[in-house]
């Protein structure tokens, strides 16, 4: 995987540390792996996150932050990747998932409408959390399998293929040396 294009998109690990509201953790932010952009710790934040933005809970970016310094994987991109679910596709993503925990549990889904209030999450979210729940844990757990996977093949795919580029290179310089 291309580190150019990852470092264009986050933030330096001196940016990350300078911010007031991340005071709080002091020295945990000075472990490298938190930004090191390698094959093992691109994939793991990459599983972390899309974990993360499967779990319909409040606050997904410090939870996915948290997971990141457990795991000790590339920190911003962790917290990045978790706006897989945002303000348009959390519907679908949430109601997909709410779906497959119904149709596992076997429990008949219920009709609901999704309504931004505390009156409806006081109201339906007790109707609805267990397979809500459910279902985004498969989800989140079956992502995160699939983006490990191909974050690790994509980087190796690209490894061999600057191999293979870097051969032939030295290949035609020693045939036009002779």
């Amino acid at each position: 995987m291309p580190k150019s294009i990852i470092r264009r998109w986050l933030p330096t690990p001196e940016q990350v540390r300078a911010n007031n509201n991340l005071r709080f953790l002091g020295n945990l932010l000075h472990d490298p792996n938190l930004f090191h952009l390698n094959r093992h710790s691109v994939s793991v934040a990459f599983a972390v996150g899309i974990f993360t933005s499967f779990l319909p809970l409040p606050g997904q970016m410090l939870i996915a932050a948290l997971l990141a310094l457990w795991f000790r994987c590339n920190l911003p991109l962790s917290v990045a990747l978790v706006w897989i679910t945002n303000p348009v596709t959390m519907p679908a993503i949430f109601y997909s998932t709410y779906k497959l925990g119904a149709w596992i549990l076997g429990a008949p889904p219920e009709p609901f409408e999704i309504e931004l209030s505390w009156e409806w999450l006081r109201d339906e979210v007790g109707r609805i959390w267990l397979p809500l729940f459910f279902g985004s844990l498969i989800c989140g757990i079956f992502f995160a399998a699939v983006a490990y996977f191909a974050m690790q093949g994509i980087w190796r795919w690209h490894v061999v293929k600057r191999w293979k580029t870097r051969l032939e290179l030295r290949k035609t310089q020693l045939d036009q040396g002779n």
